[in-house]
């Protein structure tokens, strides 16, 4: 008589990447369960309500999901899932007040704005184009491909565009990625204006400095939205990841909400299961942990066996990493407008220009202080912002009574605040920040506001000191299967599986770890893995142990 599961496989974990991965699973017609320790799935891809509004727990701006198939190939379309798109975008803005300047997909377009603005750096950024494309494609599409020297190799290959373009495309991702954004924008650009928008959205949101070495690639992020348009779902951000459980549970999945978890259940050296904080034990001979890995292999795990020791010592030996980012949620009373609205608009006169998310930089000079300050505790005079009016473009989330949302999200804004972040002065003084680049009286139509700091993402997020895990390698390393249990999602010990922002490719809101997570799960089960559980299933009955009601 074979075991009785709860499962055949349990994800733990409701975020989009946990979810995409649970929904891959159960459309291969796989018994799956997925876990989650708060309320609603979503995790930072929530869409949440409070103060009368929806608001998007971390930016509503959806890139790199956009350049997979998973909208496709989960039907999320039919599921409600719509993206909405700016005119432009983003919106460069400098504390120094210096010309701003919006983003296009399109090539020429965004030419003619940098051109208003910064015409002596026209050249460099077609010069800079015409290097990094063939890059960003193939970077894109090693994403796409099944994780593995031999199908990842094949894709640096084989992709479009010619063997000439596509050598190419290899040789200078391997430079790049090997050196600093500093550099590799260097060679390019001579005016701080142009690399600190990168500088914003890569290396200062991965919480690193732009001279680190292995910072290069962030190099990237203007290709790659020449190449995907950026969206938001139409609903918030949480729409993304509504649909996909919709998609997962019309398959057949199971969603189980308010299940925290607290320990790997083994047997023999093998996954049995996982256990709840109130006890309950859930059966399955195979987890994927969609969500930090540090926490997953150093605190879930009483005894490992042998053979994962050494994986587990290591990541016990690493440091554990503290939350950066504090984002401003806040109901406002009509549309403000920027202070470079009349510039802005006589220059673009078809562009809602509150419709893309506007980037707002330091130079480098305020960035070093930041890095500097941060240690300390404290928030630099000026620092990096990421903020945008998503009611504007949607308004579906106008409020009931006609109020729109405000988005400003702040860096670096650390954990371990001098006096604590409930009494601190600080985020007031972001909105403050924020109302500096509009119009005058653009405060004063704040009606409501709440400001989501480290630890309030600790509390409510499960993100251990706030911090939200994020893979740190590069493609080459997911090309050469470096960290293993990173890029190509399994551990030593036999069904524990990782997935998640720690894992390849990471980055934000992208969903192919989930996706990837998802093949290599579903291979080993029809493979030599799964015909050897299957077996031991049948030697080795275990019932579902339930904490006392």
């Amino acid at each position: 008589m074979g075991a009785a599961e709860d499962a055949e496989v349990i994800v733990v974990g409701g975020g989009h990447n946990g979810m995409i991965c649970a929904a891959y699973l159960a459309r291969a017609g796989i018994d799956t369960l997925v876990l989650e320790a708060r309320g609603q799935v979503g995790g930072c891809a929530s869409t949440v309500s409070d103060l009368g509004a929806r608001f998007n727990i971390c930016n509503c701006d959806h890139t790199l999901i956009r350049a997979m198939p998973i909208v496709d190939e989960l039907e999320l379309g039919a599921h409600g899932l719509r993206y909405l798109e700016a005119d432009a975008g983003s919106l460069n803005l400098y504390h120094d007040g210096a010309a701003p300047w919006f983003f296009f997909p399109e090539v020429d377009r965004l030419l003619d704005s940098l051109g208003a603005s910064f015409p002596d750096q026209v050249d460099g950024y077609r010069r800079y184009l015409d290097d990094a494309m063939p890059v960003a494609e193939l970077v894109l599409d090693m994403a796409r491909s099944r994780p593995g020297a031999v199908p990842m190799a094949a894709t640096a290959v084989r992709g479009d565009g010619g063997p000439a373009r596509r050598a190419e495309g290899a040789r200078r991702l391997l430079d790049w990625s090997r050196r600093s954004l500093d550099d590799v924008l260097g060679q390019y650009f001579e005016d701080w204006h142009l690399t600190m928008p990168l500088v914003t959205s890569g290396p200062t949101v991965w919480g690193a400095h732009p001279a680190l070495p292995g910072t290069g690639l962030a190099a990237l992020g203007y290709a790659s939205r020449h190449l995907v348009t950026t969206g938001r779902p139409e609903g918030g951000s949480g729409a993304l990841t509504d649909a996909t459980r919709a998609s997962f549970e019309a398959a057949g999945g199971r969603v189980r909400c308010d299940a925290r978890v607290d320990r790997l259940l083994l047997r023999d050296g093998r996954v049995a299961g996982v256990r709840l904080d109130d006890g309950t034990e859930l059966v399955s001979p195979v987890v994927v942990a969609a969500c930090d890995p540090q926490r997953v292999l150093v605190d879930w795990i009483d005894e490992p066996p042998q053979v994962a020791r050494r994986l587990i010592d290591r990541w016990r030996s690493q440091p554990t990493h503290d939350g950066y980012e504090s984002k401003i949620d806040a109901v406002i009373d009509g549309v403000p407008r920027y202070r470079d609205h009349d510039r802005l608009a006589e220059r673009h006169p078809d562009v809602e220009l509150l419709g893309p998310t506007a980037f707002i930089s330091p130079s480098p000079e305020d960035l070093a202080e930041a890095h500097a300050l941060r240690p300390d505790g404290l928030v630099a005079a000026r620092p990096s912002i990421l903020a945008n009016v998503p009611s504007v473009l949607d308004p579906t989330l106008v409020t009931a009574d006609g109020h729109h949302v405000l988005s400003v999200e702040v860096l670096f804004t650390p954990y371990d605040h001098p006096g604590g972040w409930a009494d601190s002065d600080e985020p007031a003084r972001w909105l403050d920040v924020w109302a500096g680049f509009m119009e005058p009286g653009a405060r004063d139509r704040i009606v409501s506001w709440r400001a989501m700091t480290p630890d309030r993402y600790e509390r409510e997020f499960s993100m251990h000191r706030g911090h939200t895990p994020s893979y740190a390698g590069s493609p080459m390393a997911a090309l050469l299967g470096r960290r293993r249990e990173l890029t190509r999602y399994r551990t030593p010990i036999e069904g524990l599986y990782l997935s998640g922002a720690g894992t390849f490719p990471g980055a934000g809101i992208f969903g192919a770890a989930g996706r990837n997570a998802a093949g290599v799960v579903e291979r080993d089960l029809t493979g030599r893995i799964g015909r050897r559980l299957r077996s031991l299933r049948r030697l080795s009955p275990r019932r579902t142990v339930r904490a006392p009601s």
